[in-house]
């Protein structure tokens, strides 16, 4: 495979084949990332891509899961995802998901049609990160779009048959902003009725725009405490019609997988046994992005 700098993939595609098509992320400017900085964003060679997924026939035939890498691979124009998708589905027959990253300006980019075709070709899962819903942070963290925007992608994907799974970021809006955090990510997160919720807890990242207000005293981060009420509020505040919302991450404090809206009730049951300290929380050593 030819790979090439410091990839990411969702925890649910730790065992997909990882097919890296683009190089960093089309979008590269929010305040609490540094996954790809000084990175700049293009799209591989077909010759390469092709290349690659020769090497997949070969060597991974027990994965039946593929991941389009690297940031926001929706972005490739429609014509060329397409010849890569029919590329996957003539070479690699056994795959039965494709999943890749996906944002407002790049699914904005695609038709309904054009949507629904990728889906026909095998795009099974597309994965957003909303991050908040509150306009105001999504504006502070220049994350590029309007809450009204997400909600309005968001359910265009899940209309297309594509299943959804939003990310989001527990802690982002400080000690200030965390009630309005919670209850507005609540508020979008139930408008768009995702199949999939991941909840991770931030981490600053040094050199990032963040962790730079940080040491300047322009940011309070919440400790793990907090953030478990924050996301209490958050789950509270979540209504979905049959999703599930993880916060199994590495970076959470406590491991939470919840249906909802069966499971709610009892996950906000063991989150407030934890603020009590009838369960234990993992300690900083332990965390990781």
């Amino acid at each position: 495979m030819h790979y090439e700098g410091m990839m990411i993939r969702p925890p649910s595609e730790a065992n997909s084949i990882l097919l890296q098509v683009t190089l960093g992320c089309s979008h590269n400017k929010c305040t609490f990332c540094g996954t790809f900085r000084g990175k700049r964003f293009n799209i591989k060679k077909d010759d390469i891509i092709f290349e690659d997924i020769e090497f997949a026939r070969k060597h991974c035939q027990r994965q039946n899961r593929l991941f389009i890498c690297d940031g926001d691979a929706m972005i490739i124009p429609q014509k060329r995802l397409v010849k890569i998708l029919k590329q996957i589905k003539d070479r690699l027959p056994w795959v039965e998901r494709v999943g890749l990253y996906a944002n407002t300006k790049s699914i904005g980019m695609k038709t309904d049609e054009q949507l629904k075709e990728l889906h026909s070709l095998g795009l099974k899962i597309a994965y957003m990160g909303l991050e908040t819903g509150d306009d105001t942070l999504l504006k502070e963290i220049k994350k590029g779009a309007s809450s009204a925007k997400m909600i309005k992608m968001g359910q265009r994907i899940k209309k297309s048959g594509i299943k959804l799974s939003i990310t989001v970021l527990v802690g982002l809006g400080g000690r200030q902003g965390s009630k309005s955090h919670a209850i507005e990510t609540g508020r979008v997160l139930s408008e768009i009725d995702p199949d999939f919720v991941g909840a991770l807890s931030l981490m600053l990242v040094p050199g990032t725009e963040l962790n730079d207000q940080y040491e300047k005293g322009e940011f309070k981060l919440i400790n793990p405490e907090e953030m478990l009420e924050e996301l209490g509020l958050m789950i509270a505040s979540t209504h979905l019609s049959n999703g599930l919302f993880h916060a199994n991450h590495a970076s959470n404090y406590l491991p939470i997988r919840a249906k909802l809206p069966e499971e709610k009730e009892k996950t906000l049951e063991l989150i407030s046994q934890a603020l009590k300290g009838e369960i234990a929380l993992k300690p900083e050593s332990m965390r990781a992005l």
